[in-house]
């Protein structure tokens, strides 16, 4: 009897429900919670030759490239759609979603292009169990760059802390991250990242600011114009997103 751990590629293939021709070149993860909305968002942008496999996942088309969309929320589900992937070949893996600030260096309406993340997630250590940090594909953070100048979108650099318990923060722990240089935290990159590195493939994340927590914001916080800033900033993640996808680099 086979295990998770023991699957083979075609083992993996039957348990998604794909066929080999269906595999992502790249696939673009997006935490949060709110699954129907940015799964009809996808299905839009992925409309050609759509496949839809189980779940919360889209697979299709943009610009005749064979490219993944899932909705995550926390690590494990994270971790679920990285490892599959991974497993059946896919070479790109795009986190996007939201952080919380830690650095007065970030507004809203930034992305941040993540070079490396802390790995608190609970998951990622499975993976990478000699570590407690990951970094970024570096030709992917700097496409990353050279994108958002070219389109004049703002943008910082810098570190996250992953963690899965958002909601037991403190501002003695916030404080104890930012000390860290840590420019935001979140809940799901340093698994992403991990996840790829461990299968030998490329990944970035790509967050936008959702609750600047440096400052004292929460989501419980939330005014009307950080919701209209934060869903002009997805539009432009998403952009981003979908040039990295195609981005052919070498070895």
């Amino acid at each position: 009897m086979k295990l998770y751990g023991d699957f083979t590629k075609q083992d993996w293939l039957k348990a998604i429900g794909i066929e080999d021709k269906d595999v992502p070149k790249s696939f673009i993860l997006h935490g949060e919670w709110n699954h129907d909305e940015n799964l009809s968002i996808w299905k839009q942008i992925l409309a050609t030759d759509t496949v839809l496999p189980k779940w919360n996942t889209v697979i299709g088309k943009y610009n005749n490239i064979q490219l993944g969309f899932a909705n995550v929320f926390g690590s494990p589900i994270a971790a679920t759609m990285t490892h599959q992937f991974a497993s059946v070949g896919t070479d790109v893996f795009i986190q996007t979603g939201y952080f919380g600030g830690l650095s007065h260096i970030v507004k809203y309406g930034d992305i941040l292009i993540v070079t490396a993340a802390e790995m608190k997630d609970g998951v990622s250590h499975w993976y990478l169990p000699n570590q407690d940090r990951i970094k970024s594909d570096e030709h992917l953070v700097n496409a990353a760059i050279e994108y958002c100048k070219k389109m004049k979108y703002n943008y910082v650099i810098g570190s996250v802390v992953s963690t899965s318990a958002m909601l037991i923060e403190t501002s003695e722990l916030i404080m104890e991250w930012a000390e860290n240089q840590h420019v935001g935290v979140d809940m799901e990159t340093a698994t992403t990242l991990s996840i790829a590195k461990k299968f030998g493939k490329r990944a970035i994340s790509l967050l936008n600011l959702s609750d600047h927590l440096i400052q004292g914001d929460t989501l419980y916080s939330y005014t009307t114009e950080r919701e209209v800033i934060e869903s002009e900033t997805d539009v432009k993640i998403r952009d981003v997103a979908l040039h990295l996808s195609e981005l052919k680099i070498s070895p």
